[in-house]
C-alpha cells in the first residue's frame, strides 16, 4: 500500500511541475494548495531535496523548485524516494539475500511477473503525464 507520504510527494511534485519552473515556490503556498500540513510537508520535501529531486532555498524569496524537467521524473522513482522499495515481496527487493527456496518456489514466477508489471507501470508514467 502506498502511504500518504508517497501520495503527498506525488501531489507536491505535480504542483511544482505546474508552476513557473524558474521560481522558488514557498512552502506555505504548496501546503495551502494541497491541503497538507506544513510540518508534514517539510519532512517530505526534505527527502526530495536530499535525493536532488528538488532544490530548496531558505529565506525571503525562498521555497522549492524542480531540479529537472517534469518529463524527466517518473512516478516510480518519486515513490521509491518516499516509500522505499516497490518490490511486491521481500525476496525481490534490490540487494535481498538469495532465497533458499528460489529453485523450487512455485510462486516466484508469479511474483516476478507482478513485480515487473508494477515497475513498468510506475516507471512508465512521468510527472509531465500527470500534469496533462
Amino acid at each position: 500500500m502506498i502511504s500518504t507520504r508517497g501520495r503527498y510527494a506525488l501531489r507536491v511534485m505535480i504542483d511544482l511541475a505546474e508552476q513557473d519552473s524558474e521560481k522558488f515556490i514557498p512552502l506555505e503556498e504548496i501546503a495551502g494548495r494541497q491541503g497538507i500540513s506544513k510540518k508534514y510537508l517539510e519532512l517530505i520535501l526534505k527527502s526530495l531535496v536530499q535525493k536532488n529531486f528538488l532544490q530548496g532555498l531558505r529565506g525571503k524569496g525562498g521555497g522549492y523548485k524542480l531540479t529537472r524537467r517534469p518529463e524527466e521524473y517518473t512516478v516510480g522513482e518519486i515513490l521509491e524516494v518516499t516509500e522505499g522499495t516497490l518490490a511486491v515481496v521481500s525476496c525481490l527487493q534490490e540487494g535481498a539475500a538469495p532465497c533458499e527456496r528460489k529453485n523450487f518456489c512455485k510462486t516466484l514466477p508469479m511474483w516476478e511477473k507482478f513485480n515487473r508489471m508494477t515497475r513498468e507501470f510506475f516507471f512508465g508514467i512521468t510527472l509531465k503525464d500527470l500534469t496533462n
